[in-house]
C-alpha cells in the first residue's frame, strides 16, 4: 500500500511588527523590507535605516511572514511564501504605516522587488529597489521584469554595476517604465560591496546609496 503523507502547511507567523526610527512628525515615511536571507535587523538594513532617519525621514522597517516564523523558532531555513503572500503582507505594512501619499517603500533585494508589484496598486509617493534581482544570478534568461515595463509610480533603482542579479549592461536590454530611474554603484556588487581590488569601500558605497534614497524622496 503506497501511503503518502501530506505536507504540513507552515506555522501561522507571529504578527506583523512594524520598527521605526527617524521623527515621528516627519512629512515623509520611507517603508523597508528585508532581502530573502536577511531579516529586517540585519547589519544592512540597519545601516540603512538609521542614515535615513538621519536625513528627516521616518522610517518603518518589517519582516514578511516566513522571516516572522524564523525568528520566532517556528519556521526553518527554506524558501519565502508564495508571491501572493508577500504582496499581501506588503499591503498589511502600508496600511499599518500610515497615509500611503506621503510614503515610499521598497527595500533590499526581495523585498524592493514584492514592493514593486504593489506600488501603482497603494497609491504610494514613491518606490525604492536597493539591489533589485532582475534575475537569478548566472540565468539571465529567468526575468522578473515582466510587470517593470507599465509601473507609474516613481521608482529609484540603486544597483551595483557588477550586481550578478542584473549588470548595468543586462539592464540595458529591458524594457522598462521611464518612471524608473537607476543610480549606479561603480564596482558593487549585490549590496553595494566593492570588488576586492576596487577603490573605496563598502561603508562608502552604503552612504552613497543612502544620499541618493534622501534626494530621491526630496524629489517627489
Amino acid at each position: 500500500m503506497d501511503v503518502r503523507t501530506a505536507a504540513r502547511p507552515a506555522a501561522p507567523p507571529p504578527p506583523l511588527e512594524l520598527r521605526w526610527d527617524g521623527d515621528t512628525h516627519a512629512s515623509t515615511t520611507i517603508v523597508l523590507c528585508h532581502g530573502a536571507g536577511a531579516p529586517m535587523d540585519s547589519p544592512f538594513l540597519k545601516v540603512v535605516a538609521r542614515g535615513l532617519a538621519e536625513g528627516g525621514l521616518r522610517v518603518a522597517r518589517f519582516e514578511l511572514p516566513y522571516m516572522r516564523r524564523r525568528r520566532a523558532g517556528t519556521g526553518g531555513r527554506g524558501a519565502p511564501d508564495p508571491p501572493a503572500v508577500l504582496e499581501a503582507s506588503w499591503r498589511e505594512a502600508i496600511a499599518a504605516a500610515g497615509d500611503p501619499s506621503t510614503m515610499v517603500i521598497g527595500g533590499k533585494s526581495l523585498g524592493g522587488r514584492i514592493a514593486s508589484h504593489v506600488a501603482d496598486a497603494a497609491g504610494v509617493r514613491g518606490l525604492v529597489c536597493l539591489g533589485y534581482p532582475f534575475h537569478p544570478p548566472k540565468q539571465p534568461q529567468k526575468l522578473r521584469t515582466a510587470h517593470l515595463g507599465g509601473l507609474r509610480t516613481p521608482t529609484l533603482v540603486v544597483q551595483g554595476t557588477h550586481d550578478p542579479f542584473g549588470t548595468r549592461e543586462d539592464v540595458a536590454g529591458y524594457a522598462l517604465s521611464p518612471a524608473i530611474r537607476f543610480h549606479w554603484i561603480e564596482n558593487g556588487d549585490h549590496s553595494f560591496r566593492p570588488l576586492r581590488k576596487a577603490l573605496g569601500s563598502e561603508s562608502e558605497n552604503v552612504a552613497a546609496a543612502i544620499a541618493e534614497v534622501l534626494a530621491f524622496t526630496r524629489s517627489l
